[in-house]
């Protein structure tokens, strides 16, 4: 009982801001990676990526709106199993994935060689990439800049400023205060908590989140205890408004070229829960 007791009072402390990491944990445990990768390729989830339909239209948002043409390179940051990458590669544009979930670009590599896609995959970490060409268009959807603290954040679109050629396109999407407005503070206790996606062993979960008002950041936290082991999961998410994002651009080279509700296109509307950005390499 008064194990159980510490266990509850170190769940519900709210940790320091961005005190831990744990992406790795996320994305390249072999079991948790697995259901990472179900979660992308479901059609009835966006808990890791969008829907099939909306993927496609907004590809063709993007082919229109960069005013791409068939040969122009494309690196995505963050590109999972591929779901833009394999659709741009058979549009005919030179393709680059980068992403350090090994499970993930196992599956993306499969998917290509099926389709005789010849997709570049580099497994890194992309705060850590360090770019061997220069590409016409970079991209990161799915709010991916959400994740990062605001020195890895900085450390990101250096890297993609090294990555594009002078001129080159950088389209990406944020969480906005509306999406932080509609967050709850949440506190949940059980038996292999969320259909035994932690681990495929027996476990107990302690999940709680926490709200940083002043710097619009939420974070998910979870406590796994399995019979031998015990981890805890960090998630952090930031929120913004479009002149936060517009400054840390600005301060890394880029000229905002449009401002979106979604990547599709959707026109900007300050009442929608994403913020999508077209700007380019000054």
């Amino acid at each position: 009982m008064k194990n159980l007791h510490s266990h509850l009072l170190q769940a519900k402390k709210k940790p320091a801001l961005y005190e831990v990491y744990t992406n790795e944990i996320l994305w390249n445990d072999l079991h948790i990676s697995k259901k990472m990768l179900q979660f992308h390729l479901s059609d009835s989830s966006e808990a890791a990526s969008r829907n099939k339909e909306f993927i496609e239209k907004s590809i063709l948002f993007i082919i229109n709106e960069l005013s791409l043409k068939k040969g122009d390179s494309i690196i995505d940051f963050g590109c999972g199993p591929g779901l833009y990458t394999h659709s741009l590669a058979k549009l005919g544009f030179i393709v680059t994935g980068v992403d350090f979930s090994l499970n993930s670009l196992e599956y993306a590599k499969v998917m290509a060689k099926k389709d005789k896609l010849d997709i570049d995959y580099i497994e890194q970490n992309y705060l850590s990439f360090s770019p061997k060409t220069t590409y016409d268009v970079a991209l990161l959807i799915y709010c991916d800049y959400c994740a990062l603290n605001i020195s890895q954040r900085k450390k990101l679109l250096s890297n993609i400023n090294k990555s594009l050629k002078v001129g080159g396109d950088f389209f990406f999407d944020v969480f906005s205060i509306v999406a932080f407005k509609q967050r709850e503070d949440i506190t949940r206790f059980g038996r292999n908590l969320m259909d035994n996606f932690w681990s495929k062993n027996a476990y107990f979960c302690f999940a709680n989140s926490f709200t940083y008002e002043k710097e619009k950041v939420h974070l998910d936290k979870y406590e796994i205890i399995e019979k031998n082991r015990q981890f805890i999961v960090y998630n952090w998410l930031k929120y913004f408004t479009v002149d936060e994002v517009k400054k840390e651009l600005i301060d890394a080279g880029f000229l905002v070229k449009g401002v979106f509700s979604d990547v599709a296109g959707k026109p900007f509307d300050l009442n929608e829960p994403v913020i999508t950005f077209h700007c380019q390499k000054n």
